[in-house]
C-alpha cells in the first residue's frame, strides 16, 4: 500500500517527542529542570491536525514538565509519559480511543521505537532518524526532528485526506 492511501486512514497522530518533536537535545540545569526547544510550525499544524478531525498525542518514554507545558499549550490530550514499553502504551491509547492499527500513524526516531512503528498504519521517521528506523519507516521526512518533520507528515496526512487546501485557503483569503 504506498504512503498517501496509509495517510487516508489516519484519525490519530501519535508523536515520539525527543528527537521527533524536538532536536533530541535536553539542556540540564543546576536546580534539575530541563529546556527543550520545539519547533513552531511543528505546533501550529498539530493544531491545524486536530481542528481537522485528526487527534493528535505524545508518546515518550521519558517524563519531562516541558513536553507537559506543550501539550497544554497545543491543546493535546493524549499524552503518555515515562511509557517503558511504547509498543504496550500504543496498544492502550488505541483501544482506550478506539481506533484500528490502521487509523493510527507514529512518528519515532531511535531503537525504542521500532516496535511501535511496526504496529502503525503510518510508520514515519524525521530525516536524522536513526537508520534503522529510516529503514523500517513508511515515509521519512526531509527535515530533521524539531526542524519540521512533525509539521511534513501532518501537511502529507491532511493533503491525502483532502483537507490541507481549506486550511491554506483559510490563511490566503
Amino acid at each position: 500500500m504506498d504512503v498517501r492511501a496509509r495517510a487516508r486512514r489516519i484519525r490519530l497522530i501519535l508523536l515520539d517527542v525527543d528527537g521527533v518533536l524536538t532536536d533530541g537535545t535536553v539542556i540540564m540545569h543546576g536546580d534539575g529542570s530541563e529546556s527543550k526547544g520545539f519547533h513552531i510550525r511543528d505546533g501550529a499544524a498539530i493544531v491545524w491536525a486536530m481542528q481537522a478531525g485528526v487527534q493528535v498525542g505524545l508518546l515518550s518514554a521519558r517524563t519531562s514538565a516541558a513536553t507537559t507545558r506543550r501539550a497544554a499549550q497545543l491543546g493535546i490530550r493524549i499524552v503518555s509519559q515515562g511509557a517503558a514499553n511504547k509498543e504496550a502504551e500504543f496498544d492502550r491509547l488505541r483501544d482506550e480511543h478506539g481506533f484500528e492499527e490502521t487509523e493510527v500513524a507514529y512518528m519515532g526516531d531511535d531503537l525504542l521505537d521500532l516496535p511501535t512503528l511496526a504496529r502503525a498504519g503510518l510508520a514515519a521517521a524525521p530525516a536524522d532518524a536513526a537508520p534503522e528506523v529510516r529503514a523500517r519507516a513508511h515515509w521519512t521526512s526531509t527535515t530533521g526532528g524539531g526542524r519540521g518533520a512533525v509539521r511534513e507528515l501532518i501537511e502529507l496526512i491532511l493533503d491525502a485526506q483532502d483537507r490541507w487546501d481549506a486550511i491554506v485557503k483559510d490563511f490566503s483569503a
